[in-house]
């Protein structure tokens, strides 16, 4: 059974860095796809960005120049650096994989408040 196990998140000031992680525990099939989805109170979930195993990414336009997506792939583990936060940032971080199956993370939350 493949779990994603998420960490990092937590509660910064505006114009602070967190660095999310997700590892698929368990024995599985390479992640051919990883990513990170998120959703504020009251809004649809939404992609923040995800990664292919041929390194090509994709980002969301709200979050370009401040977040990066890399992947360890024989790790089956994905990281968001969040750099520069801002309040509309806040929300709950999901991890999401796929090989020949769909996974989804726990949700971390993220708060960027003064």
């Amino acid at each position: 059974q493949v779990q994603l196990v998420q960490s990092g998140g937590g509660l910064v000031e505006p114009g602070g860095s967190l660095r999310l992680s997700c590892a698929a525990s368990g024995s599985s099939p390479s992640m051919w796809l990883m990513a990170w989805h998120r959703q504020a109170p009251g809004k649809q979930r939404e992609l923040v960005a995800n990664i292919l195993n041929d390194g090509t990414t994709y980002y969301a336009e709200s979050v370009k120049g401040r977040f990066t997506l890399s992947r360890d792939g024989a790790k089956n583990t994905v990281y968001l650096q969040m750099n520069n936060l801002k309040p509309e940032d806040t929300a709950l971080y999901l991890c999401y994989m796929r090989n020949n199956q769909a996974y989804w993370g726990q949700g971390t939350q993220v708060t960027v408040s003064s």
